[in-house]
């Protein structure tokens, strides 16, 4: 595994880059075009969600700019479809600079190991800012990756786009998982998500990219509802204890 270097942001960037093109005569043609299953899909349910999406969208903004100096959107780096980067919209769920490297540790410790991939704000984190824990146990953080998904970044279902330093420390196998276009949701987040270890997440993410159709999509949107209600519970329960 690649040592990752905080220094190393460019270099970085051309390992993400280049894997999906090394090797490649092809890697530009359509500039690895999701399938037009997937692209039919996800226009389908931004048009079916956007009645309710928006409202909910501006409700979000304007409370976090009550409740916190600093921008309503957060925008990172992530690796993408073949390993090209881009940056993914979320709605600002933690203070104005919080740090990162808290976060790089615990990921680190959690490819290392077997122990479920709990987040760090199950059990209270000091960065998020006020209702941060509710919007991120519900998913609401994540609406603007609409805009993503609208630019062709990022798809409804796939799997969840990672951050460079993750990608940098992935084995082969691991980096498989961009072998599909990154998602909202997916095999991974509905069928035990938190619960899992990382590798179990590999092997998920590696399925549903040799396994991709339609109808998975389908069956894994479906099970998405009933999975963020179970996280809002469970992120309840944490918080009483």
């Amino acid at each position: 595994m690649t040592t990752w270097n905080m220094g190393g942001t460019e270099a970085l960037r051309t390992t993400c880059e280049s894997h999906g093109q090394a090797g490649s005569s092809q890697a530009e043609v359509g500039k690895r075009a999701f399938p037009l299953w997937k692209r039919a899909l996800d226009f389908g349910m931004i048009l079916m969600v956007l009645p309710g999406v928006l409202p909910i969208g501006i409700l979000i903004a304007v409370y976090i700019r009550l409740v916190s100096r600093g921008p309503i959107f957060f925008r990172q780096d992530r690796v993408g479809y073949h390993g090209r980067l881009f940056k993914i919209y979320k709605f600002r769920s933690m203070k104005v600079n919080a740090e990162t490297r808290s976060h790089q540790g615990y990921t680190a410790a959690l490819m290392k190991t077997n122990a479920p991939m709990t987040k760090l704000d199950v059990s209270g984190d000091p960065r998020l800012i006020p209702g941060g824990a509710f919007l991120r146990a519900s998913g609401l953080d994540e609406l603007p990756q609409l805009i993503n998904v609208l630019l062709g970044e990022m798809s409804i279902v796939g799997p969840r786009p990672c951050i460079p330093y993750e990608f940098a420390e992935y084995s082969a196998w691991a980096r498989r998982r961009v072998e599909a276009p990154p998602g909202l949701t997916g095999l991974w987040q509905v069928s035990g998500k938190n619960k899992t270890t990382f590798s179990e997440m590999i092997q998920y993410d590696v399925y549903y990219a040799e396994n991709a159709s339609f109808t998975l999509d389908i069956r894994i949107i479906l099970r998405t509802f009933r999975v963020l209600v179970n996280q809002l519970h469970e992120a309840r329960g944490a918080k009483k204890r």
